[in-house]
């Protein structure tokens, strides 16, 4: 992701304003969102990726959050897509790559990835990848005024095997669909 992405990036976040599980950047703030996505990268603690759909048009962007070199974990989140691209192909295939590459090239022990707990169709996209279930930090955090439960998975390395065909599988049903 990068600043050049941003125009882009506001047209594929309309039509999410309206959601109360996450924290959706406007015209208005979308630079200071920015700036602590770059304050997150430069500490080394974070990674974005602005996600392009099959013809190459931004449709969002995901990231690798809560870096730990030390303790070779990273998390996956801050993820968001712009509605016609939800509930395609499209998030599978980007939690692949991101997912590929944190096991294979990082080299990490686990990756997590968190949820607002009322985010019901987020819960089972995470579980139909193979994740599991780590449990549910209760009142973990306010975002638009709302005291958020996070939903916690994960996978592990020794996972990632079967995970990966999993997805592998999961991918193969989208084929063709052009997301």
């Amino acid at each position: 992701m990068t600043r050049a992405d941003r125009a882009d990036l506001l047209n594929a976040f309309e039509g999410l304003r309206r959601l109360f599980h996450t924290t959706v950047p406007d015209d208005a703030n979308i630079d200071a969102w920015m700036d602590r996505i770059e304050n997150d990268v430069a500490a080394g603690r974070g990674l974005p990726f602005t996600v392009l759909d099959a013809g190459g048009r931004i449709s969002g962007v995901t990231r690798f959050l809560r870096m730990s070199k030390a303790h070779r974990r990273v998390e996956i989140g801050g993820t968001l897509y712009a509605p016609r691209v939800q509930r395609t192909g499209l998030n599978t295939e980007a939690k692949y790559m991101l997912l590929r590459h944190a096991f294979e090239a990082l080299d990490v022990h686990c990756v997590q990835i968190r949820t607002d707990f009322l985010n019901h169709a987020s819960r089972r996209a995470i579980e139909r990848l193979g994740a599991r279930f780590d449990g549910v930090l209760r009142g973990h955090l306010i975002l638009n005024g709302h005291m958020r439960d996070s939903v916690v998975y994960s996978i592990l390395a020794q996972e990632w095997p079967g995970v990966r065909r999993n997805i592998e599988l999961l991918m193969a049903r989208y084929e063709g669909e052009g997301a």
